[in-house]
């Protein structure tokens, strides 16, 4: 077992040969020479920034040097051919994520933030529910920025609007008439713990609800299918399991039904039906590029959709279960030591209701978190006592999961 002062040399510790064996008859080992990794790191918060494809360097050097430096604003429209045509990359980008999240093409739309794409789809879910339906559901416990927006929203609103906050196991028993949407993340930020996204939405269906999704920490970690399970709008985010860089552009997902009948909230000039016709009156363009509100951000849009290239030759369904072997094996490897440890796994056990992460309470997560960075294995540590690591099934090994789960166990006993 290593010891806390041998942990510089974490990433070189021996690997059992049975471990090796799950990386040798591994689908998507291949994925892993397409990120640039640093060397004497484990990286284990790809949940909260993904690692850097090499794809993304060879792009954002060529937009600079070529398509902005040298064609200059010619790259806008006229460089279709060359695979330029700055205006429709964000179609490009959405039809690239609709894969993932099982959409058509023409219900994503790219751009803007998380936070501006969740306040774009709550208020069109609002107004195809109707004046009589004025509250928006959510989980108590959900991601603060979307608690936030809602909040900002309905005090906009004004008018009786409400934001009405519920423990996640009791939004069914809330879905009463005077609901207009349920705003819910399908995988839990802290404790990695996954939604059943179809049996929710049909329940919500059922009583007349709209759902709205927050795939922050699903899209790229597993298969989504948001039309398979009958969702009305979705969002996400461009820079965790995507890879598409610091700030990377967010999405939103509309069903296609909705399209005609959802007011566009921002309506912006990127939006309308034809930008250049440069009209006074706003008329939306068709589907849901009409959330599209400015000027494409050319430079992470670019990376984004070099990013996105490395789940082209991906099943996604062996990207799942890649996702559950690795958490698997982590949870199994520190199941002998966690209770010595002070370690409780609040990540739930069962693979139907686990996203991309294992999570443990420790009495001093904060300061075990610093430490294990210190050491070269980076995770997360999330109030008020939460340690979180993220796994990444394109580019993390069986042997990463092994070396972390030791390096935790390392860290933990030289504190006791």
């Amino acid at each position: 077992m290593p010891t806390q002062t041998a942990l510089a040399d974490l990433t070189t510790l021996p690997v059992p040969a049975d471990v090796l064996a799950l990386d040798a008859s591994d689908p998507l080992a291949h994925k892993r020479d397409e990120f640039l990794l640093p060397d004497g790191v484990i990286y284990l918060d790809g949940n909260s920034l993904g690692a850097l494809s090499r794809r993304v360097v060879q792009r954002v050097r060529h937009v600079t040097e070529e398509e902005w430096g040298r064609a200059l604003i010619g790259s806008w429209t006229s460089g279709a051919q060359e695979g330029r045509d700055w205006m429709a990359l964000p179609d490009r980008v959405a039809a690239k994520i609709a894969r993932l999240i099982g959409a058509q093409p023409d219900e994503v739309a790219v751009g803007d933030s998380t936070s501006v794409n969740t306040f774009k789809v709550l208020a069109a879910a609002l107004g195809v529910a109707g004046p009589e339906r004025r509250v928006i559901l959510t989980d108590a416990d959900n991601f603060p920025t979307d608690l936030y927006v809602a909040q900002g929203l309905t005090a906009l609103l004004g008018g009786g609007y409400e934001l009405r906050r519920v423990p996640a196991d009791e939004v069914a028993a809330h879905l009463r008439p005077d609901v207009a949407a349920v705003l819910l993340t399908q995988v839990d930020y802290r404790t990695g713990r996954c939604l059943d996204l179809a049996a929710i939405s049909a329940q919500a269906r059922a009583a007349g609800v709209l759902t709205v999704w927050d795939l922050a920490h699903s899209a790229g970690a597993f298969p989504v299918d948001l039309n398979g399970a009958g969702a009305d709008f979705a969002v996400g985010c461009g820079y965790k399991y995507l890879n598409g860089g610091p700030g990377a552009p967010a999405f939103l997902f509309a069903a296609q039904r909705w399209h005609a009948a959802a007011p566009v909230a921002l309506s912006g000039w990127m939006g309308h039906a034809d930008p250049f016709e440069m009209a006074r009156d706003y008329v939306p363009a068709p589907g849901a590029r009409r959330f599209v509100t400015g000027t494409p951000m050319v430079l992470s849009l670019s990376a984004l959709d070099a990013a996105l290239d490395a789940f082209a030759d991906v099943d996604l369904h062996a990207l799942r279960t890649k996702s559950l072997a690795l958490t698997d094996t982590f949870m199994a490897l520190l199941d002998p030591v966690a209770e010595r440890l002070a370690l409780t796994l609040v990540t739930p056990r069962d693979p139907a209701q686990r996203g991309s992460q294992v999570s443990y309470r420790h009495p001093q997560a904060r300061e075990v978190m610093t430490e294990l960075i210190a050491a070269g294995l980076v995770g997360d540590f999330r109030t008020p006592d939460i340690l979180r690591f993220g796994f990444t099934p394109l580019y993390h090994s069986f042997a990463d999961v092994y070396r972390a789960a030791r390096g935790v166990q390392a860290i933990l006993e030289a504190r006791a």
